[in-house]
């Protein structure tokens, strides 16, 4: 068997192994810009749900203001001499707005997390679908 010169690249090994065992040629852009995509719909997805989570903090931090400005709003009112009844027609009411709120704020917090995670997921969704088409196109070709 004769020596190989040492000048060889590997791509001219790889290209000669391949030839010797008679692999069909691999495109390797098409390779490349597939996972390209995959790296661009990774990407959307990824920023899709950081933008979801920053919205959603936004919410929560704006629900939580509302929540202590109310108590500092109830805290004066109990200040102002009333009756007994008064005070307890006060606090009733306050406990009712509060879990009015708290039930609207967690239906509301909920859905932004939903929506967050459904658009996150659809996009990569999206590209599998689309690699699934790219894959059974390739098959079709040969």
């Amino acid at each position: 068997m004769a020596k190989q010169p040492e000048s060889d690249s590997f791509m001219d090994m790889f290209g000669r192994f391949g030839r010797d065992l008679k692999v069909p040629n691999v495109d390797i852009e098409a390779i490349l810009a597939h996972h390209r995509k995959n790296l661009e719909a990774l990407e959307k997805s990824a920023r899709a749900g950081a933008d979801g989570a920053t919205s959603l903090l936004s919410r929560q931090r704006a629900m939580l203001q509302d929540a202590l400005r109310e108590i500092a709003d109830m805290a004066q009112s109990y200040r102002a001499p009333g009756n007994p009844q008064e005070l307890m027609a006060k606090q009733t009411e306050f406990a009712r707005k509060s879990f009015e709120a708290a039930l609207k704020n967690a239906g509301e917090v909920a859905e932004l997390a939903r929506k967050s995670g459904t658009e996150s997921i659809e996009i990569l969704r999206a590209r599998i679908k689309q690699a699934m088409e790219e894959i059974r196109a390739g098959y079709g070709q040969k």
